[in-house]
């Protein structure tokens, strides 16, 4: 199996490299021929593997390609660790990835970078691929950065835009600061292990959890919750956890393809995966299971209520991924696992759906993405509709969509945890089913039903898009509409991640969630439509029908009532103020004052030019004594030899 497994994760390499290199030689039709047949043939192998795994009882592979590098004793290989965690990643990750490069055939037509632009979603696609196959820290570290570099060419791919510059540094900033984190993890995991694979790192589990880190001569910090906090800060910058959500809205300034790529099924999903591999060492930490449910409750809630005041279409669904990362790292903090990845899933098949449907609409409208100059679609965009219509409800759990299997799952798991923060959490997502559903709606309404609100010229010109963009869209609506039928069973209550995650017994709060449920879909969907977030949900949705389309003025009759609150929610809490005149503008002013002390006055005119000057005025007195004239040096000489006789006879 392993030259299968190398296929997968190069052929998207190979083609990136041929449309990158070669791009004006093959032409846009060889370009995305080549890199769609590149993540085609993954995509493909990815399903015979999950195939392999589930039906004719595939063996665990854990094995090295080659090694890279032999330092102190520790070995740096490339290998993989294909289990049913990884094999389940790749094929959402091909499969997503296979629908975004059919759709931008027909999105970026037109664009003069369309060959550099499909060398980049290819080249994503293996970054993420080495990421999730990988059985050591060093080849995680390898995708977790490539995946950084590829997302900042990607935001920045217009790169005459100002603002599609600010917003890839902007990522690429934030998230240094959570690969701070990530790297100390991985230092302490070495420091304490001897070793950077996966295998061995979790064989030494007894000796890291004994191990402490001495601050002080009294204070000691457990080595393995100082590890798994580290790491989960860097998981926090990968999947936009707050405080360092705030290039994630950003990244919009990016063609909307990258952005369902991004926000679907790669980058963001990273720092989940993540936690749920490192889930042996996660479940050895309460402090670190609680830091990652309190950080993650807060990002699904607060998150969430800022899709209700953005007005840009793809901004909404945006910040619908900040909440719901949130969901599944809450999750996560509660060792429900296999909920989280679950739910990552679902989500990743929706939300690539809302945003490339969100692009169709984008399309139509010649680039405009305020909702509010559009309205009516529904009859100019039927494909759109209602595939948009499948993707939103899946969204905010409809009864029977993949989103409401996920997202009860996880949220009876937060219901029946006991970890502190739970309480809180547990307030935050059941808010939050309200939240989605109201700014679902919103932009569903505003966009799809009502008056029509755009100008002449655009309403004459309004069709459906090309059937290279319709069918990804029909093709996710799919398992966005059923796929949690066919998966909820194995994967929360038959044990499908067993030998994948480790819960210890006492946190498997999904066991006690099966037991209610006999771990049945039918029992699971019969209870969670008479259960309190389904009504949530509706209620959300006759919230946003009542405000947004039924009587639109009572939205700006609720904005001018409570404007101090619509202004701390359009000003995002005031994140991106503080980030950018606190934080950057401070550090620019140290940086100042530093190079006008330490460069200019330390280093320039004391010790480069003071000792220029130094040299220059000794050189200056010195040059008296070469006057030319024998006789004067003959003096010199003579003086010199007296004076050393002097000294001679002094001494003895």
């Amino acid at each position: 199996m392993q030259p299968i497994f190398l296929t997968i994760a190069l052929a998207p390499l190979v083609a990136a490299v041929i449309a990158g290199l070669f791009g004006k030689t093959i032409g846009k039709a060889g370009a995305h021929s080549i890199t769609i047949l590149g993540v085609g043939i993954s995509c493909v192998l990815s399903f015979y593997v999950l195939y392999q795994i589930l039906f004719n009882g595939m063996a665990t592979f854990n094995g090295a390609v080659y090694t890279w590098l032999v330092s102190d004793g520790v070995t740096m290989d490339v290998g993989f660790l294909i289990d049913r965690l990884s094999a389940m990643m790749m094929v959402v990750v091909t499969f997503v990835s296979l629908m975004v490069h059919i759709y931008t055939v027909g999105y970026m037509h037109d664009d003069p970078g369309y060959q550099r632009f499909f060398s980049y979603i290819s080249l994503f696609t293996f970054s993420m691929l080495m990421l999730v196959m990988s059985n050591n820290f060093v080849q995680l570290f390898f995708g977790w950065e490539a995946v950084g570099v590829v997302s900042y060419l990607l935001i920045g791919f217009w790169y005459t835009k100002p603002s599609a510059i600010f917003a890839n540094l902007k990522a690429f900033l934030v998230n240094r600061v959570g690969d701070f984190g990530f790297v100390l993890g991985i230092a302490a995991v070495l420091r304490y292990t001897g070793s950077l694979d996966y295998a061995t790192v979790f064989a030494n589990l007894d000796k890291f959890a004994a191990a402490q880190i001495h601050i002080s001569g009294t204070i000691a910090w457990s080595a393995i919750t100082f590890t798994c906090i580290c790491l989960f800060v860097g998981a926090m910058g990968k999947s936009a956890q707050v405080p360092l959500h705030v290039w994630l809205p950003d990244s919009m300034e990016g063609p909307t393809p990258i952005s369902a790529l991004i926000h679907a099924a790669t980058m963001v999903t990273a720092g989940i995966f993540m936690v749920a591999r490192m889930s042996p060492l996660f479940e050895l930490s309460e402090t670190a299971l609680s830091t990652v449910l309190i950080i993650g409750s807060t990002t699904a809630f607060f998150m969430g209520l800022l899709g209700i005041v953005s007005n840009d279409i793809k901004r909404v669904v945006a910040y619908s991924t900040l909440s719901q990362l949130g969901y599944m790292t809450v999750a996560l903090g509660v060792s429900a696992y296999g909920a989280g990845i679950f739910h990552l899933m679902t989500h990743a098949f929706f939300k690539a759906l809302l945003f490339l449907a969100a692009g169709s609409v984008i399309m139509a409208m010649h680039h405009e993405q305020d909702m509010r100059k559009m309205g009516g679609l529904k009859k100019y965009l039927p494909i759109t509709y209602w595939t948009c219509l499948v993707g939103s409800l899946a969204l905010i759990g409809f009864p029977g969509t993949s989103g409401f299997f996920s997202k009860d799952a996880l949220i009876d798991a937060v219901h029946l945890s006991n970890r502190p923060g739970s309480g809180y959490a547990y307030f935050c997502v059941m808010s939050g089913v309200f939240i989605t559903a109201l700014y679902t709606f919103r932009m569903f309404f505003m966009t799809f039903h009502g008056k029509p609100r755009m100008d002449h010229h655009t309403e004459e010109h309004l069709h459906e898009s090309p059937w290279v963009v319709t069918v990804p869209l029909i093709l996710l609506a799919i398992p966005s509409a059923v796929i949690g039928w066919f998966t909820v069973e194995p994967m929360l209550f038959e044990g499908y991640f067993n030998g994948a995650i480790h819960v210890l017994p006492a946190n498997d709060v999904l066991v006690r969630v099966g037991e209610e449920f006999h771990g049945s879909p039918i029992e699971f969907f019969l209870a969670g439509c008479k259960a309190l977030p389904v009504w949530l949900a509706g209620l959300g949705v006759l919230t946003a029908w009542w405000f947004f389309l039924k009587k639109p003025e009572l939205a700006d009759a609720a904005e001018r009532r409570f404007k101090w609150l619509h202004s701390i929610l359009v000003n995002k809490y005031g994140f991106d103020w503080f980030y950018e005149n606190v934080l950057v503008a401070g550090a620019r002013q140290l940086g100042g004052g530093l190079w006008r002390f330490g460069d200019q006055i330390v280093i320039d005119e004391g010790l480069v030019n003071g000792s220029a000057r130094t040299v220059g005025w000794m050189s200056s007195v010195m040059r008296y004594a070469q006057s030319g004239y024998l006789y004067h040096y003959a003096f010199a000489m003579i003086l010199g030899l007296a004076s050393f006789l002097l000294w001679i006879l002094w001494r003895t």
